[in-house]
């Protein structure tokens, strides 16, 4: 059996607890996710995606039902570890790039590295590797604004990855853009996945681009099931 990279158990999470207008999202949810395997999250709006990401990226906690990330429990672990271990171990990627507009490409690059203790030339080399793989690496001394849609998003791609993360979530990564540049993207974030081994949860409205990913799951009534 392959290394599970990220395992999913029960998991339930709802809002406004004991209130009239309670919410439950997601009612015993479970996925897994294989070393190097690349799974497409299929849901409408409003039926939890989000949520499911955020708690699997240890950006939020479930109500009930476990977290493994690794094989390692992550669910009754402290504040200051889940930050750590998110920082080293988990990639995010969401709609809207959120680059930071006063710093360079390569710089949005290099500070979540700095961050995680890597030097100045490590970073900058590792930085300048990543935006040559997604196409952009002539781009690297521009600031957001000077980008386009999709350079950005590129760029946000290699930021995600700049600390090597072992799993990588991603939330609509490709819903901001035009149908043509949104393929273009996508595939530089698939290289990028695959060119790295990275295990990957995408979530999209865009049943072609999750045709092209290694399993479809779908998120309906709070579970997630197989398309």
């Amino acid at each position: 059996m392959s290394e599970l990279v990220l395992q999913i158990d029960g998991v339930t999470k709802g809002y406004n607890h004991g209130k009239p207008n309670q919410v439950t999202v997601l009612q015993g949810a479970d996925l897994s996710v294989a070393k190097g395997e690349v799974v497409a999250l299929v849901a409408p709006s409003g039926a939890g995606k989000s949520t499911l990401l955020h708690i699997a990226g240890l950006l939020d906690t479930p109500d009930a039902g476990q977290v493994r990330i690794g094989g390692e429990d992550m669910t009754k672990l402290s504040d200051r570890k889940r930050t750590a271990i998110r920082r080293g171990e988990v990639g995010f990627i969401y709609q809207f790039h959120h680059l930071l507009p006063e710093f360079t490409a390569l710089e949005n690059i290099i500070l979540p590295q700095r961050a995680n203790g890597v030097g100045v030339s490590e970073a900058t080399k590792r930085a300048q590797s990543l935006l040559d793989q997604v196409g952009v690496g002539d781009r690297a001394e521009h600031r957001p604004a000077a980008l386009s849609g999709g350079e950005q998003q590129r760029v946000a791609f290699c930021r995600a990855l700049a600390n090597a993360p072992r799993l990588l979530l991603a939330d609509e990564p490709t819903g901001n853009l035009d149908p043509a540049t949104s393929d273009r993207v996508f595939s530089a974030l698939m290289e990028l996945v695959r060119g790295t081994g990275l295990s990957a949860v995408i979530a999209t409205h865009n049943l072609e681009l999750a045709s092209r990913m290694d399993r479809i799951v779908r998120l309906e009534n709070g579970k997630v099931i197989a398309a």
